[in-house]
């Protein structure tokens, strides 16, 4: 017997969100799913190639790897793919990024954490910016740089100096809010922002804005909010921290 059945939009009816993520990222999904509505907004990831050592190199091959990994996500229409490399859209660049994903998904709009950070800076009104990094120098150099020479200025910096993705997912959210102190007290600052869709971020980052008085960005906060921008939707499950403030 033939049994009758109903269609409907789908889980994603609000939003239909997909994520590109590095091997060895073992954060960025797990952050996003704790940001983003959880009534009617979809998530869906596929993972990219690329070696845990993170270099100038290995992040420029991601951009010949994209396409590949957009084309294994859902065959669904897309609101909003987000690229989850911020060392990687430094040196490909976004507008290379979205070039890519659009390669495959011409429909689909296209967030990366380098774009969002700007974005939500600026959207702050923050234009001296303390830098908290997990990157080795030629990698955190390629940002400073990048920052710079779209309007920002480095009032601090730190970095742990790791190139092993797989290190930076286990360096404790702990170690991060204390390196977030330690630079916001280099400079006067408008705001911290803490690279990497690999360091646990969203966790602490009410905290930390308590404890150095100013806002706090991260990859992947500011990724989750350009995404949610770009669909036309708001969460209740957001950290309360100055970038999800009702505008």
């Amino acid at each position: 017997m033939k049994l009758p059945f109903d269609t409907d939009a789908g889980m994603g009816r609000r939003a239909t969100f997909g994520l590109i993520v590095l091997p060895a990222d073992e954060t960025l999904e797990n952050e996003l799913r704790a940001i983003l509505p959880r009534d009617g907004v979809a998530l869906y990831h596929s993972r990219i190639a690329m070696p845990p050592k993170v270099t100038p190199e290995t992040l420029a091959a991601m951009e010949r790897a994209l396409p590949a990994a957009v084309s294994t996500l859902p065959e669904i229409d897309f609101d909003v793919i987000g690229y989850g490399c911020t060392s990687g859209a430094t040196v490909i660049g976004p507008e290379g990024v979205a070039r890519a994903v659009q390669s495959v998904r011409p429909g689909a709009q296209v967030a990366d954490p380098v774009s969002a950070v700007m974005a939500a800076a600026r959207h702050l009104g923050a234009r001296r910016i303390g830098f908290v990094s997990p990157y080795v120098e030629s990698v955190s150099a390629a940002m400073r740089r990048l920052l710079e020479a779209n309007g920002f200025e480095i009032a601090g910096f730190g970095s742990f100096m790791e190139s092993d993705d797989r290190v930076v997912a286990r360096i404790t959210p702990e170690a991060t809010l204390a390196a977030i102190e330690k630079v916001a007290a280099m400079a006067p600052a408008d705001a911290v922002f803490v690279s990497c869709t690999n360091l646990r971020v969203a966790g602490i980052a009410e905290e930390a804005e308590r404890r150095i008085g100013r806002p706090v960005l991260s990859s992947n906060l500011a990724l989750a909010w350009q995404m949610m921008r770009a669909a036309g939707i708001r969460s209740d499950t957001a950290p309360r921290i100055a970038l999800f403030s009702p505008e």
